[in-house]
């Protein structure tokens, strides 16, 4: 989200009274001109906005955050909307919707809109009947800053432009900030549970069988997913808080975070550990998600660049000092004895297994009209051929990973999104090898987060 220094050189040059004047005119005629055409119910949608700049980047977002939420309301009711049409311009933006339902039943839900959402206060949502005449309110709408009458403290000019402008930019920033964190955790979790679905993958959970885990099912990972939405939430506060410090310090603020995210998949799964590795990355991502304007969701590359910023220095901070006498963890003597970096090494990176293999298998097989399933196999595969999977070397040994990543990389030459039969035959084999890539799948994990971003509104 902007500071205001950004938003205010953004902003268009205030507008003047004779403008809004126009503007008004225009909109008068234009509802003349569609309540004559259709004859039915009319909805004109603007927005409160109080002082000479009724347009920015902010109110913009506020804006079509209400128009998604009438349209839901529409929806919802199953009512038709014959004509719909946008206006955006410095004099603020303007909506219009000619609905075929009764205007009454209209005018409730406009007010539901505009009295029980966080943003409603700043939607005017005017219920039009086929004559023209405008539906009256079944209760005044209140002010802003001291809940009166608002027709009496703006006939009264009780407060200011600048406290009105102050309450206003507050209002948009919690509301369109609190919306961003539920959608992109909502997002992250979705991509969990789309991995673990995929089947079959070799090695892994999925819906067929539990892989080569003994202790996990595909219950464990819908518990973990589910108990993990909070965590989430909070990386992309904690990236939105943290965006104007520098990126590591946003990565250093998600250290404990993190840790109380283990606690939480633990308790879900009894002990079991399903996502340690997708609380780390899923989590970085959701920080930077929190850093970024919203418009740059949808460009994994601004993404994880923004994860490569935050996490600079990392390995070499993690791996300062260490000694064969001191490595403890897989991941620690892996570094030491063959240089491997692991998930540290991606996320330095910038995920350039996802950016460059996994994403793009994933989107194009999807475009090509291959199932969840066909896709999310294909790019596994993809990224357990160009990535080292440190989890299979945990239970093997590097020549193993190598043969296993060659093997893979020799059957997606042939054929780039692999059959049934060919998985279910490479499923067997990791089995019986007791294999399992989980490092590749939580980084398909990150494929489908980043799927869904590009999939998304930006507002």
């Amino acid at each position: 989200m902007p500071t205001d220094e950004t938003e205010e050189r953004q902003m268009p040059d205030s507008v003047e009274l004779m403008q809004m004047l126009e503007a008004r005119e225009r909109r008068v005629s234009r509802q003349r001109e569609l309540l004559e055409r259709y004859r039915l119910p009319l909805v004109s949608f603007t927005m409160n906005i109080a002082g000479p700049v009724k347009n920015s980047p902010l109110i913009r977002r506020g804006f079509l955050t209400g128009d998604a939420l009438l349209r839901g309301q529409l929806a919802r009711m199953k009512a038709k909307c014959v004509h719909t049409e946008r206006i955006d311009e410095a004099t603020g933006c303007e909506a219009f919707y000619v609905v075929d339902t009764d205007a009454r039943t209209l005018k409730r839900l406009t007010e539901e809109v505009e009295d029980g959402t966080d943003l409603g206060r700043l939607f005017d949502m005017d219920v039009l009947l086929e004559d023209g005449t405008k539906l009256d309110r079944a209760v005044p709408r209140r002010c802003l800053l001291c809940g009166e009458d608002a027709k009496v403290c703006s006939s009264r000019r009780i407060h200011t432009v600048a406290e009105l402008q102050r309450k206003t930019r507050d209002i948009l920033r919690a509301a369109l900030n609190r919306r961003d964190a539920e959608t992109a955790a909502s997002l992250a979790c979705r991509a969990l549970l789309y991995e673990v679905c995929v089947t079959p993958k070799p090695g892994l959970v999925d819906r067929t069988n539990n892989g080569s885990h003994a202790d996990m099912d595909i219950y464990a990972f819908m518990s973990s997913s589910a108990a993990l939405w909070p965590y989430f939430a909070e990386c992309v506060r904690i990236g939105r808080e943290t965006a104007e410090n520098s990126a590591p310090e946003t990565f250093a603020a998600l250290r404990l975070p993190g840790k109380l995210a283990e606690i939480s998949m633990l308790s879900a799964t009894n002990g079991v550990n399903t996502h340690k590795g997708a609380i780390f990355s899923v989590g970085l991502i959701c920080a930077a998600l929190g850093r970024l304007e919203r418009e740059k969701w949808t460009a994994p590359e601004q993404v994880l660049s923004e994860t490569a910023a935050m996490t600079k220095g990392m390995t070499a901070r993690d791996f300062d000092g260490l000694t064969e006498q001191t490595a403890r963890t897989t991941g620690q003597k892996l570094y030491l004895r063959y240089g491997i970096t692991g998930v540290r090494g991606q996320a330095e990176a910038g995920f350039p297994a996802v950016l460059e293999y996994g994403l793009p298998v994933l989107e194009r097989g999807l475009s090509m009209g291959k199932s969840p399933d066909e896709a999310g196999a294909a790019a596994m595969l993809a990224l357990l051929s160009h990535a080292t999977d440190t989890n299979v070397i945990a239970r093997s040994d590097v020549a193993t990973q190598k043969a296993a990543a060659a093997r893979i990389a020799g059957i997606l030459a042939e054929t780039p999104y692999p059959d049934a039969e060919t998985l279910k035959r490479l499923d067997r084999e990791f089995m019986e090898q007791n294999l399992s890539p989980g490092g590749s799948a939580d980084l398909l994990a990150l494929c489908w987060l980043l799927h869904f971003l590009r999939e998304e509104n930006a507002f």
